[in-house]
């Protein structure tokens, strides 16, 4: 239990502490900096033998790049934009789709419109809303869902980390004229390198280590289960770290979302 909690607020507040760093390198260059770090960390780990790669694992290793780094920049870009608690709430919405879709029971469709009432609420028409904010939410979650379909794909062609890997690798190096470009136009300073370096440390580094290591104790239900808090701890470390509050109503919305996969996964097995 401690470690997914350790896992889930070092990924909210790495997201957080790369948030610090948008005035001077942007999303864009945080998230080449973090795709960065996310290769040199799966490097080490997964040590991928790309030589001996087929092209039938080739194939879902670059679509798993493409995806990887579009999730991330679509993520960063709508916390930029809306704030960390929803985007993260938004991007949430991809693996509850994932886990209600494989499902025929009727309380998984309860749990469905219950998801759906939250995001009407918290997308709902008002002077303040940023809806191109929001589209880059809902990008972020379409990602994450097709990221897990395409993680299943690499698991079984590829042994290992060895898929995951590569497919940071090859995002990283996609992302590699992106972060040459940003420097040059925005010469970095000290501070803002940290924020980003710190940003993929926390949101990658340490969460995939921490996962492993969870996954190995802590049945699959239960991990899904518990990654129902990660809204609720990045709204908690957006209104810390970047005083990005929430009101009442944002609240509800975030809570029936949390609500729903909550409680389709504590009666998965039921």
């Amino acid at each position: 239990m401690a470690t997914m909690f350790g896992s889930g607020l070092s990924n909210q507040t790495g997201a957080a502490v790369g948030a610090l760093a948008f005035p001077v390198l942007g999303p864009l260059g945080v998230v080449a900096v973090r795709q960065y770090v996310a290769a040199l960390v799966l490097l080490a780990v997964g040590r991928p033998r790309l030589r001996g790669f087929t092209w039938r694992q080739w194939w879902p290793v670059l679509l798993l790049a493409l995806v990887f780094g579009t999730m991330n920049l679509s993520l960063y870009s709508a916390v930029d934009r809306i704030g960390l608690g929803l985007a993260v709430t938004l991007e949430f919405l991809g693996p509850l789709t994932i886990a209600l879709a494989a499902s025929r029971r009727r309380l998984d469709a309860g749990c469905a419109v219950l998801a759906a009432a939250g995001v009407v609420v918290l997308m709902r028409p008002r002077p303040s809303a940023d809806y191109a904010g929001m589209a880059l939410g809902l990008v972020a979650a379409c990602c994450w869902a097709s990221y897990i379909l395409l993680n299943r794909v690499v698991g079984r062609r590829i042994p290992g980390a060895q898929g995951a890997a590569a497919a940071a690798t090859v995002s990283a190096l996609v992302f590699l004229p992106a972060g040459i470009a940003v420097a040059l136009r925005h010469p970095p300073t000290a501070g803002a390198v940290l924020c980003a370096v710190t940003a993929g440390v926390l949101s990658s580094a340490v969460p995939y280590l921490a996962d492993l290591l969870t996954l190995r104790r802590v049945p699959a239900q239960t991990f899904g289960l518990f990654m129902s808090v990660n809204p609720v701890l990045a709204a908690l470390v957006g209104w810390v770290v970047l005083g990005q509050g929430l009101g009442a109503t944002e609240w509800a919305g975030m809570g029936a979302v949390v609500a729903a996969n909550a409680m389709s996964m504590a009666t998965a097995g039921k």
